[in-house]
């Protein structure tokens, strides 16, 4: 990553049954969740994220025609990040993705989506949803990165037509059915 540091990212934990169903169809959960279901994620601008090698295996999914664009290696099936389109300067980078020797992502800012967090929640301080301090964090930072036209500099999107740069599977119903009763087996 060029330029990321604590300040210019969100680091947040999600346990949001998409997140946990992506897991599961990389056929990763025991490497990408934590106990309770969640994905560590740094959320930044692309413009920051460069690939050293290996990006013509870069692969795209879609758990729905509408959802996240959710991105990993087609190689070794390594999780790597989400975004929503082109025009919107976002990454969630996933933790498997990420060399944090320097503590780029710093601390913790908060854990979204508890409620479908697994296991016994006891000791989980997680948010039912994202706080409102975390999205007007979000907004600022994507509204900082529009201004620098970061939208522009992704290595997800091609930079003249906007369109992904690897063309986005989406599930079929069976497909993301099988997908979910993988991720509901784990959490029981």
């Amino acid at each position: 990553m060029r330029g990321a540091s604590p300040s210019s990212g969100n680091h947040l934990v999600c346990h949001c049954d998409d997140c946990q169903a992506f897991a599961h169809f990389l056929a990763r959960p025991d490497q990408i969740l934590d106990a309770w279901g969640g994905t560590d994620i740094y959320q930044t601008s692309p413009a920051k994220v460069a690939f050293e090698a290996g990006d013509e295996r870069l692969a795209c999914m879609r758990l729905r025609p509408k959802g996240l664009l959710r991105w990993y290696a087609s190689c070794c099936r390594t999780p790597i990040g989400n975004t929503v389109s082109a025009g919107l300067p976002f990454v969630g980078l996933i933790h498997r993705c990420l060399d944090d020797e320097a503590g780029v992502r710093g601390p913790v800012r908060a854990r979204v989506f508890g409620r479908f967090a697994r296991g016994d929640r006891s000791q989980l301080r997680a948010h039912d949803r994202a706080p409102l301090s975390l999205v007007l964090r979000f907004a600022w930072l994507i509204g900082q990165a529009r201004l620098r036209g970061d939208q522009r500099r992704s290595p997800f999107f091609d930079p003249r037509t906007g369109e992904p740069v690897a063309q986005p599977r989406v599930l079929t119903a069976e497909e993301l059915r099988d997908v979910e009763s993988r991720r509901d087996a784990a959490a029981a």
